[in-house]
């Protein structure tokens, strides 16, 4: 799905959001992302380690300052975007899927969630 107008992606690293969750295990890291980010996130596991994709609003990723955070991927982007009843693995799924037409994540809550993995250790709980 071409990204920029009807919403971007923040491509987040897993290690990062695990630490900032302090877990791996994915249905912890499911509900902790839906609390603190309170929108829809994509789950790619075929890239190593995996990566999480928080969806903004399009014309938030046209003024997104926070690079050396984390990459926001925008007009001229494409991204796989699964069916909305794929809600686990294998391959590219719903972590945690829209509840509703423009169920989008906020910029400022992404930040705060990768400035506190950045802060942390790696995970280490399986909880």
């Amino acid at each position: 799905m071409p990204l920029g107008d009807r919403f971007a992606a923040v491509r987040m690293a897993s290690e990062e959001v695990h630490a900032a969750v302090d877990s791996s295990n994915p249905d912890h890291v499911a509900v902790c992302l839906g609390l603190l980010l309170g929108g829809s996130i994509i789950y790619d596991r075929r890239a190593t380690g995996g990566t999480y994709y928080a969806l903004i609003q399009g014309h938030a990723g046209l003024v997104w300052a926070y690079d050396d955070i984390a990459t926001c991927l925008g007009h001229g982007t494409y991204l796989g975007v699964p069916r909305l009843d794929r809600q686990q693995a294998p391959g590219t799924y719903w972590l945690v899927p829209p509840r509703y037409e423009g169920d989008l994540c906020t910029p400022r809550s992404i930040t705060g969630l990768l400035k506190r993995g950045r802060s942390r250790p790696a995970a280490r709980s399986e909880v």
